[in-house]
């Protein structure tokens, strides 16, 4: 069941629709919820290679890349907000109805499919960061055995990450309190990582390793890489900020907390706090960080940038064990786990959707469990991954886009949303911004699967 909506947070809303910025940023804060949690699924794996190449390939020079990208999918999921909250509709039923049948079943499928895929990746990497957080906190260490023993601890460690992300998942499928408690957790998550970071970027800096200029000119758009890895990760970046799952299961999260229209501008103020803002100092701080230690140094750097090789490079390079490993660590296993509970959610979302299975049923709850077998990730990723980067990159980046449409048709369909629909100059300013969008991530992903294929 969803959060029942207390008519005194509706008086609360409704009091500050007047007030400044500044006077409604604690009540926002403190009602916010769905945001962090689309926040939770991009700061990923992906997220901090990505990061860490940006920083250790090009130095503070795109620095400015990934705040880019996140503003863009920003205006998508506010236009999202704005349609569900106004008709509470799910997502999945209004492009069924409203566009194609056909169209909503792809991007639900690409959606549960992604979850599933990627929790292959990131399984092994939450093992290996737990790995690595034992090894520097107790001394106890597999990490230079190679063969069944150290696979077979990693496994443990992946089994104690899923027992984790499953109980988290399945209670927030209970709804109700249920649902605030896990906001409320992936809060105090989103904040543990920024500190995590902000910790290894200090120390950083105290040992002379940043340039606080070059990072303030950094993240003004001044150039752009000319070669082809250069521009692949500027275009990657651009077109997964935001992926495809995140799309999906973010109006069910809203519909979870029983928000309506009376909401629509909390949602606003929730996307900016919960995910806009971590996102760009999450991946900026490890850009930085990995600018400061690695652009420039006589380290081979190719080849080097998982997150477990990225510690022990950073411990190397004068941060030390406990900053360069065990801090650096624990903020990317949060960044890990927070990614795999919202793959869980958003695959029962998504079978819910395409099965007409109410939310917090019992097929429901079983359908969170979907993305089990990518523990297995920890044996087969290595192999694995080059198979399916590709074609699952590929589909669920092509699908973005169309995802794109559609909610730039719905929202100028007065059918769906009668006199909720945009008119006027903020008609034509909002579908200039999503076209604009549209154009940005359908070429990112065009060009970077080109360079893939010519690759391969």
């Amino acid at each position: 069941m969803s959060k029942p909506i207390s008519d005194n947070e509706l008086i609360q809303l409704a009091a500050l629709s007047d007030k400044p910025s500044w006077a409604r940023a604690p009540t926002y804060l403190r009602l916010s919820g769905p945001g962090w949690l689309q926040g939770a699924m991009t700061l990923g794996g992906g997220s901090a290679i990505t990061s860490l190449t940006i920083g250790a390939v090009y130095g503070y020079e795109l620095l400015w890349v990934q705040p880019l990208a996140m503003l863009i999918g920003c205006i998508m999921l506010f236009a999202l907000s704005h349609q569900t909250l106004s008709t509470g509709a799910s997502p999945f039923a209004a492009m069924r109805d409203h566009l194609h049948p056909s169209l909503a079943w792809l991007w639900a499928i690409a959606a549960l499919a992604s979850s599933i895929i990627w929790g292959f990746s990131h399984y092994p990497l939450s093992a290996g960061m737990l790995e690595e957080v034992i090894a520097v906190s107790t001394g106890f260490s597999l990490q230079q055995k190679e063969g069944a023993s150290r696979e077979a601890f990693l496994f443990f460690l992946a089994v104690l990450v899923w027992m984790l992300c499953a109980y988290t998942a399945w209670h927030y499928g209970a709804g109700g309190r249920a649902v605030k408690i896990f906001e409320t957790a992936i809060k105090y998550l989103s904040a543990m990582i920024v500190v995590a970071f902000l910790w290894v970027v200090i120390n950083a800096s105290a040992s002379g390793q940043v340039n606080w200029s070059a990072v303030a000119a950094g993240y003004i758009p001044s150039s752009l890489p000319s070669d082809a890895a250069g521009v692949t990760t500027v275009m990657a970046a651009l077109g997964t900020a935001v992926g495809i799952n995140m799309t999906f299961v973010y109006g069910y999260t809203l519909l979870d907390r029983g928000w309506g229209r009376e909401h629509r501008v909390l949602s606003r103020w929730d996307i900016v706090m919960g995910l806009v803002i971590p996102y760009i100092l999450v991946t900026g701080l490890i850009s930085i960080t990995a600018a400061g230690a690695f652009y420039g140094s006589d380290m081979s750097i190719q080849g080097k940038l998982s997150p477990t090789q990225a510690g022990a490079m950073f411990a190397e390079a004068g941060m030390g064990p406990v900053t360069g490993r065990l801090i650096f660590a624990l903020g990317i296993l949060g960044m890990a786990i927070g990614s795999l509970v919202m793959h869980m959610l958003c695959c029962g979302a998504a079978a819910g959707a395409m099965f007409n299975w109410e939310p917090h049923t019992r097929n429901y709850r079983l359908a969170l469990l979907l993305p089990t077998p990518a523990v297995l990730g920890v044996f087969l990723w290595s192999s694995m991954g080059a198979y399916v980067i590709l074609p699952t990159s590929a589909i669920c980046g092509f699908l973005l886009p169309i995802a794109y449409l559609g909610w730039l048709f719905l929202n100028n369909n007065r059918a769906y949303l009668g006199d909720d629909c945009p008119s006027g100059g903020k008609r034509l300013l909002f579908n200039a911004a999503m076209l604009l969008c549209i154009v940005t991530v359908l070429a990112s992903v065009s060009y970077s699967t080109a360079v893939a294929m010519d690759w391969i």
